[in-house]
């Protein structure tokens, strides 16, 4: 596992060479005969809660060691570790800890693992260690990793919340991802802000001035709403759903004033919550700036969308940069 901390912004750097200072090398580099992080003898792991782990891990010094060496960049403006002897599922531990950790608290954590399957995995045991607050899983937008017009909806979803979330600014966040998903570019976090459509309880709504932001938006107008990315009207009901969260929004109208906003299952087509507020979040991967120009959004790197500093965690440095190389020149 490989920690990169950067006072500013993440840079992937072609060289790369680990920098390790003393006050940290004799708490990491010593796996054979202290494997790092590992449970104290006669503990039987297996009858550990989540809480008596999490009090373990944030309690060694060599978690100390880690989140205070944050704080002392290298030659380069950047500080990096690499980490060794991290089995099982401690590397979710350790990040979960560091992420915690005082000296940590204005960063957020980027972690890239080597494949989809691994960082989903990655995800899921962090979510049962963290509750998964200020945590998302970061996928690639598209079915097959061939065919980049082939979209992957809940995909789609997932990678839109993650990017709203992290332009509404707020906590710290951990985003987990993967070469693949990380190779798509990204729209900067203002173009989002311009592009939500927000709608409030009783509040007037130009309901032909939505309809057509929403169908230049990319949104389908369907009978019935079933799928992220379209909506439908009905007498005095607009049915939107929305990229930016898992069920869709009805919005009932009194005239031309909102009525009420609800969350409602697509299928059983029963309301399920009340809302007094709602944000209508497109498809940010699809998403055009400047669409009457016919200029495209300008995009960067997930690294560089990142507000402040951030700390990114790679779990196999050559394999991952490889695979960032290979996946440019197929995008």
């Amino acid at each position: 596992m490989w920690i990169y901390a950067e006072m500013y912004k993440f840079i992937l750097s072609p060289g790369g060479y680990v920098a390790r200072n003393e006050k940290i090398k004799h708490c990491i580099d010593h796996a054979h005969s202290h494997p790092i992080f590992a449970p104290p003898l006669g503990q039987e792991t297996g009858r550990m809660n989540f809480d008596v782990l999490m009090n373990f891990f944030r309690n060694d010094p060599r978690t100390n060691a880690v989140a205070e060496s944050i704080l002392l960049p290298g030659n380069d403006g950047r500080q990096h570790i690499h980490a060794k002897g991290l089995q099982g599922s401690a590397s979710q531990f350790v990040l979960a800890s560091v992420f915690q950790h005082p000296l940590a608290a204005g960063y957020n954590h980027l972690v890239v693992l080597r494949d989809a399957e691994e960082a989903a995995y990655f995800h899921n045991t962090l979510e049962n260690i963290t509750g998964a607050i200020d945590l998302f899983y970061f996928p690639s937008s598209f079915k097959n990793k061939k065919n980049f017009r082939l979209l992957n909806s809940s995909h789609v979803m997932l990678r839109t919340e993650a990017l709203s979330r992290l332009a509404s600014g707020g906590h710290k966040k951990i985003i987990v991802t993967y070469p693949e998903a990380l190779a798509e570019k990204v729209v900067l976090s203002n173009e989002i802000t311009e592009q939500i459509i927000r709608v409030k309880q009783a509040e007037t709504l130009d309901v032909n001035g939505i309809l057509e932001k929403l169908a230049n938006l990319g949104f389908r107008r369907t009978d019935f709403v079933y799928e992220p990315g379209q909506f439908a009207l009905r007498g005095g009901i607009l049915d939107i759903y929305s990229f930016g969260n898992e069920k869709p929004y009805r919005i009932e109208l009194f005239g031309n004033e909102v009525d009420s906003i609800r969350i409602f299952d697509p299928e059983s087509q029963l309301s399920e919550r009340r809302l007094l507020q709602v944000n209508i979040i497109p498809n940010l991967s699809l998403l055009e700036a400047g669409k009457d120009s016919g200029n495209d959004a300008e995009k960067v790197i997930l690294s560089d969308f990142i507000p402040g500093p951030t700390i990114t965690w790679l779990s196999d440095r050559p394999f991952i940069r490889e695979k960032l190389e290979q996946y440019h020149e197929d995008l």
